[in-house]
């Protein structure tokens, strides 16, 4: 019987782990769980005679993979993955797998949510300004960005999108404004909802330069990864731009000079909470055992990320 590891410091919540263990269950599969572990021993004990794992932000490195010696598969639950050694994983012979739209349209009403607190001035009781009509520019179109793009259009907006690896016919069909290069992008629109992955590509590629190209009373709204940001950047952007704003569920290293010296303009969530609803949680989580059964039984490689 195969056995399968549900590895979460962070739990799904009691829905999802039951929907989780009906499709183990319905497939003779064994389940295990590991909840709100404290140390990594406590991991790599527990990953030693697995086959498979679904992990949230759980960090699965060379030496936990070294350590599951049986181990076919890591699921992770959630579009992101670089919480996964992905070279040490293919060395050691171990498929990885996201769990592409599962929390999308989750991510997608938390930006929202952060753009009207962003245009109502934090609710401070002064005259904010309304969505209708703002050109809203997406970066990335995936799974999110296309959910963006959809409850964008409900609030009468002007949306624009620019993605390098997604065709412009793909956004237009949205009915979406493609547009040639980020620069443009953020050249054209006051407002940024990001949605780049981490890559080496990325990392520190939101910096000052493209911000400053924003127009005045600018706004970003980062759901992505801490990582693309140039946090000098956005200390230099809030420093000489008093009209831009920073919203994010991504609390950064100079969060709390933010907080100290720009509470009026930046906003940090105490955790990332993009995939944090009760929808998202279960979706992931049974999607994760779906894809790690269809895996085991049949060898069904679709959502695999590494080589």
């Amino acid at each position: 019987m195969y056995k399968v590891l549900i590895a979460t410091e962070k739990p799904f919540a009691a829905p999802a782990v039951k929907g989780i263990k009906e499709v183990f269950d319905a497939a003779n599969v064994e389940s295990i769980l590991l909840e709100k572990y404290t140390t990594k021993d406590e991991l790599l004990q527990a990953v030693a005679a697995v086959d498979a794992i679904i992990i949230r932000s759980d960090i699965i490195d060379k030496e936990v993979l070294d350590a599951a010696k049986q181990l076919k598969i890591v699921v992770r639950a959630g579009a992101g993955y670089d919480n996964v050694a992905l070279d040490a994983a293919t060395a050691n012979q171990v498929c990885v797998m996201n769990t592409p739209g599962q929390n999308s349209n989750a991510v997608a009403e938390l930006v929202f949510g952060l753009l009207v607190y962003a245009k109502r001035n934090f609710y401070n009781g002064s005259a904010g300004t309304e969505l209708l009509g703002k050109k809203l520019g997406i970066h990335a179109f995936g799974n999110v960005g296309r959910n963006v793009a959809r409850i964008a259009k409900g609030f009468g907006m002007e949306v624009y999108a620019y993605d390098a690896y997604c065709p412009a016919s793909v956004i237009l069909e949205a009915g979406v404004i493609p547009v040639e290069s980020a620069e443009v992008l953020y050249n054209t629109c006051g407002i940024i909802s990001l949605h780049i992955p981490a890559t080496a590509e990325t990392k520190n590629s939101i910096n000052f330069a493209l911000l400053n190209t924003m127009p005045k009373g600018a706004i970003l709204i980062n759901t992505a990864r801490k990582e693309v940001i140039d946090e000098n950047g956005i200390l230099q952007m809030m420093d000489q731009r008093p009209d831009f704003k920073y919203l994010t569920d991504i609390k950064p290293a100079i969060d709390s000079t933010l907080i100290e010296q720009y509470a009026t303009r930046y906003f940090s969530s105490s955790k990332k909470m993009g995939a944090q609803t009760a929808e998202a949680n279960i979706n992931a989580g049974i999607a994760a055992a779906k894809q790690i059964v269809d895996f085991l039984l049949h060898g069904n490689e679709k959502y695999k990320v590494n080589n």
